[in-house]
């Protein structure tokens, strides 16, 4: 069992190297689907899971990169119509309508294109197809026909969706807020990680807490504070500094790493029930969704 159970560890660390490359633009495709860092890195990592076992009924590998967007473009569509609160008929964006995809026809990116690095409400104001279009071919700069090739369509429909897409960004963002409770519990949180008070900070865990380390290991309940071992460990070292905030309107807290950084290194979010904490998700091993995200300081 010993011997199956580190075979299998090999086999999937392994999977986890094949793909490191291609991981940050899938997740950077995944968020704008989504509409936030912390969900796409959810779908991004139900993606590798898909492929990882897929890959043991193929009879020959695919093509990387095109096949692992063409699993992330339908994992997000489906965590779309699972999650989101408009009721968009996917269906019939994908239709081809003759007199917009002809004046699509110029394969460059357009002034709205050039402006899509804006924030993600602009892609969470998009109906799901628009989104892929746009997130396909204006952010990640693939050709329309990858682009078809990724969400499984006609070049005709993408340049469709793209014009659509392209009318419909927004110049505005809504600008986040934090409730009063959220951003004081944050505050306390990133206080006490601040004065490298790990005992301070276990004792808000409650008994069945939920530890989710992004990509590493999860655990619950009695042994999820442990978790602040490794942190003090660690912590002297790195120079880390905790700050409360939101990240593209999130609740969360930023970890800058040195201290005097002034962009985070990576975040960690925080669930709350009864004044305690119920889940962490800590993205430390994640560290790309920081070039993703769009992170504002609490004051």
């Amino acid at each position: 069992m010993t011997d199956l159970l580190s075979s299998m560890a090999e086999a999937r660390q392994r999977f986890m190297d094949l793909v490191a490359e291609v991981r940050p633009e899938l997740h950077r495709y995944c968020t704008r689907m989504t509409g936030s860092v912390f969900d796409g890195e959810d779908v991004v990592q139900d993606t590798l899971a898909k492929a990882y076992y897929a890959l043991a009924e193929l009879d020959a590998p695919p093509p990387l990169r095109p096949w692992l967007f063409r699993i992330a473009h339908n994992t997000a569509m489906d965590f779309l119509r699972r999650y989101e609160h408009r009721k968009v008929d996917a269906s019939a964006e994908i239709e081809v309508v003759a007199d917009m995809a002809s004046s699509s026809d110029r394969d460059d990116r357009g002034p709205e294109g050039a402006r899509v690095e804006a924030a993600l409400e602009v892609f969470a104001a998009l109906p799901p197809v628009q989104r892929s279009a746009l997130a396909l071919k204006d952010v990640l700069g693939l050709s329309l026909e990858e682009a078809a090739d990724t969400m499984e369509t006609t070049v005709a429909a993408v340049k469709a969706a793209l014009v659509r897409a392209r009318s419909n960004v927004a110049k505005t963002t809504a600008q986040p807020s934090i409730q009063a409770g959220d951003a004081l519990r944050l505050r306390g949180y990133a206080n006490l990680f601040n004065a490298r008070d790990w005992d301070g900070l276990r004792a808000l865990f409650g008994e069945e807490t939920k530890l989710d380390v992004v990509s590493r290991y999860q655990r619950r309940g009695p042994s999820a504070p442990n978790y602040f071992t490794q942190y003090a460990r660690l912590a002297p070292e790195e120079d880390l500094r905790a700050d409360a905030g939101w990240v593209d309107g999130v609740p969360a807290i930023a970890v800058f790493r040195p201290a005097s950084s002034t962009r985070p290194a990576y975040f960690i979010r925080l669930d709350w029930r009864d004044g305690r904490i119920a889940q962490v998700r800590d993205f430390r091993y994640v560290p790309y969704i920081g070039g993703d995200a769009s992170f504002t300081a609490a004051h």
